[in-house]
């Protein structure tokens, strides 16, 4: 099987662009997604009005996303107020001390009014049905309202208004998850930037049998991606399968071996954040012994089965269906082809593990209740995460667990690699 090859690292560092200018490509994706995302997420959720409420260093999980670049932070207080227009337009309004020109209208005058004085106000003048605020049981990305936050809307508001809050747990998701046109055409290149630090740190550049340890290709791996201007979402692992050293979850770390030998079976996973959005990424490696030219059959076979089980997951993954469903029907085809399954996939975009359905946990195969019922919604964007289990005749039928996780996109009613999959082990 061929094995995909990446230019060196130094012309994707080239391909990092200045500050500046990702602070621009961002802004525009912003402006676009506020024009058109936001009517139709707030139209689908049938909310009036949505308010994101955040204090500075406590900032709403949302909150980020709508604000322009480069915005580090919530500055004090900040309302952001959503209005829907009866000819389906959105207001966008900024009840804060320093205004957001170009992205909001400024509606407060700190010098007449109060700052929840001045929401009552215009909340009594756009006079709402329904109240969208970020509170959920389901998920974090819809439950950023503070308490003290909550207490002094309720508070500004009265009875009347207070009783038509609502959470706004489906316009927050959908904002989240919902990916544009110009997002969709550069996550390719910005997750093949993430297979090429994995083609190098699974490479005699960075490992030399009985010296090099798995913590060195980890920190290998964070540090690379500092230096070339990217910001890891989560420590990267590396860890190592053997004859004789199976995979135990629930083994103390400290007591594994790390100093990487001939043999060894290498699994990594790493993931950043590129113009605000996230990679995910897991692939293997493995050590030649001497005289070998490949890695053994058996676990070339395993791996393949963990193709399969990937292929099951995105032919599952259809517009409509819930976390749970797609779930439920993936680890059902993959036990029907003989597969021992593990599906725990996640939405991807602005976080890692990111807004939308859950697709099963490792340790909840049998669906995530709140989160696993949320349905699969078109233009987002996944990581197809899992893991397969099986003997293998070379390793003495030793049970050996290969763990993938490729990027995906659901676009026009279909599934694409955003950069291909691993189909054959990195060879060392």
């Amino acid at each position: 099987m061929t094995r995909r090859t990446y230019a060196p690292l130094e012309a994707y560092r080239h391909k990092i662009l200045p500050l500046r200018q990702q602070n621009d490509i961002r802004n525009g994706w912003l402006q676009q997604r506020l024009e058109t995302v936001l009517p139709e997420v707030m139209a689908r959720a049938g909310l009036d009005m949505w308010l994101v409420i955040a204090r500075e260093y406590n900032e709403d999980p949302v909150i980020m996303s709508l604000l322009p670049q480069p915005a580090m932070s919530a500055r004090r207080r900040t309302i952001l107020v959503f209005a829907r227009r009866a000819d389906g337009g959105i207001d966008r309004l900024t009840i804060s001390r320093y205004g957001i020109p170009g992205f909001y209208e400024s509606g407060w005058n700190p010098e007449r009014e109060g700052q929840y004085e001045c929401l009552a106000r215009t909340i009594r003048e756009y006079d709402p049905q329904s109240i969208g605020i970020n509170t959920s049981q389901v998920t974090a990305f819809a439950d950023g309202l503070s308490h003290t936050e909550a207490e002094n809307l309720i508070g500004a508001l009265g009875a009347e208004y207070a009783e038509r809050l609502v959470s706004a747990e489906a316009v927050a998701v959908g904002w989240l998850e919902r990916r544009i046109a110009p997002e969709m055409s550069v996550y390719p290149s910005i997750v093949e930037i993430g297979h090429a630090i994995i083609a190098r740190a699974f490479s005699g550049y960075v490992i030399t049998p009985n010296i090099t340890t798995t913590h060195d290709v980890i920190w290998w791996m964070r540090q690379t991606m500092h230096d070339i201007g990217l910001s890891a979402w989560f420590h990267p692992t590396c860890e190592l399968q053997a004859p004789g050293e199976p995979f135990n979850a629930l083994q103390d770390k400290d007591s594994m071996r790390t100093v990487i030998q001939p043999g060894d079976l290498l699994h990594c996973d790493m993931g950043f954040y590129y113009l605000g959005l996230a990679t995910d990424q897991q692939q293997h490696a493995y050590v030649l012994r001497r005289g070998e030219t490949d890695a053994p059959e058996g676990l070339k076979a395993v791996l393949k089965q963990g193709n399969a089980l990937q292929d099951i997951v995105n032919a599952n993954l259809t517009v409509g269906r819930t976390g749970n469903e797609v779930l439920k029907a993936s680890l059902a085809q993959g036990r029907e082809a003989g597969i021992a399954p593990h599906i725990y996939c996640h939405p991807l975009g602005y976080h890692g593990h990111a807004a939308g359905p859950t697709i099963g946990l490792w340790d909840q195969q049998d669906g995530v209740p709140g989160a696993g019922d949320y349905p699969v919604y078109d233009d987002t964007a996944y990581s197809n995460e899992l893991n397969v289990t099986a003997p293998v005749a070379e390793w003495d039928d030793q049970i050996v667990r290969i763990a993938l996780e490729e990027d995906i996109l659901l676009t026009g009613g279909r599934v694409y690699w955003l950069d291909g999959r691993q189909e054959a082990f990195h060879i060392i």
